[in-house]
């Protein structure tokens, strides 16, 4: 394990910075930047950002120089580097867009609801998630668009417009992001009936249980498990930024948390509910799930660079969807 810094040459505000990182865990990487008295604004989803005038400190306290090429490299292999289009700060404009062709004529309620995806406190939940969510719509969709209805696409982008991280709520974040949809559709002047399937919607998040005949709630619960089905490594990511919204609740208790989510999801049967969800992640899902679960029970390290490691938990103590 080491932190690595690249020399002090990307220009922003006047002066130069470095790329602080660790080539294995967010929890070091965070312990040397809180040690050294780097502020939370410095971190920008894998790294903090260093002024030239602290590299020297930076150095003295233990971070390694490295060239650019080498700190990619590193953050490549330790499986933590979130790629260009996971960023959020990237994804507004594109974001927006694809709101103002679903509801044209209420730009202002789709920049709400995307600073409400770009929280601080947010680090798997974000604008990222949300493109995700809606790119899974359009490929289990398939060649049938009417079942992915403007409800369901609304249902997307309000599923996790309100989200706190606070253990002991179960559903709550679910309710509280379909009173928001129904408050704000219903000021913008959508049908009653179309409102209220939306928060229908938005609800059914909370246990991803949608009934057999239920086409809308079948694909926008497919869409935001997707992520299970990830590649290691993405899966992996994907854990480790979930544990990053949990970083207030302890290891032990994060960890029997995480544990029963865990078997809920594997519990499900099925997990995915349409036959193109299946097929593209339904074997994943599986493995990574059942990977995560054992590295939980043997008592694995909750960050770790090459594992499904970092242990996540939606509501801690409550055996539900950690999405």
């Amino acid at each position: 394990m080491a932190i690595l810094i690249d020399p002090p040459v990307w220009p922003a505000h006047g002066t130069v910075f470095s790329h602080l990182v660790s080539d294995s865990s967010l929890v070091e990487l965070r312990d040397f930047a809180d040690a050294a008295g780097l502020p939370a604004g410095a971190f920008d989803e894998d790294h903090y950002d260093v002024p030239e005038r602290r590299y020297a400190e930076m150095l003295a306290l233990g971070a390694r120089p490295v060239d650019g090429g080498t700190l990619v490299r590193a953050l490549i292999r330790s499986g933590l580097r979130v790629p260009a289009r996971e960023r959020g700060k990237a994804l507004f404009t594109p974001l927006l867009h694809r709101w103002s062709m679903l509801l044209p004529g209420h730009a202002p309620l789709g920049v709400e609801l995307l600073e409400r995806w770009a929280e601080p406190h947010r680090r798997y939940h974000t604008r990222a998630h949300l493109l995700t969510v809606l790119e899974a719509l359009e490929r289990i969709a398939g060649e049938t668009p009417a079942e992915a209805s403007r409800a369901v696409v609304l249902a997307a982008w309000f599923h996790d417009a309100v989200y706190t991280a606070a253990p002991g709520r179960p559903g709550q974040d679910e309710e509280d992001s379909a009173r928001l949809a129904e408050d704000r559709l219903a000021g913008a002047g959508l049908p009653h009936a179309e409102v209220a399937e939306v928060a229908r919607l938005v609800r059914l998040t909370a246990g991803h249980a949608p009934e057999a005949h239920d086409a809308g709630g079948r694909l926008l619960c497919d869409a935001d498990l997707s992520v299970l089905g990830r590649d290691p490594r993405g899966y992996h990511r994907y854990t480790v930024q979930v544990r990053e919204e949990y970083a207030h609740v302890a290891d032990d208790q994060f960890r029997e948390g995480r544990a029963a989510v865990v078997e809920h999801l594997l519990g499900l049967d099925p997990l995915f509910h349409t036959e193109r969800a299946r097929e593209l992640w339904l074997r994943p899902a599986r493995e990574n799930l059942g990977h995560e679960l054992s590295r939980l029970r043997g008592g694995g390290p909750l960050d770790h660079p090459l594992g499904h490691a970092a242990a996540q938990a939606r509501h801690v103590g409550g055996a539900r969807s950690a999405l």
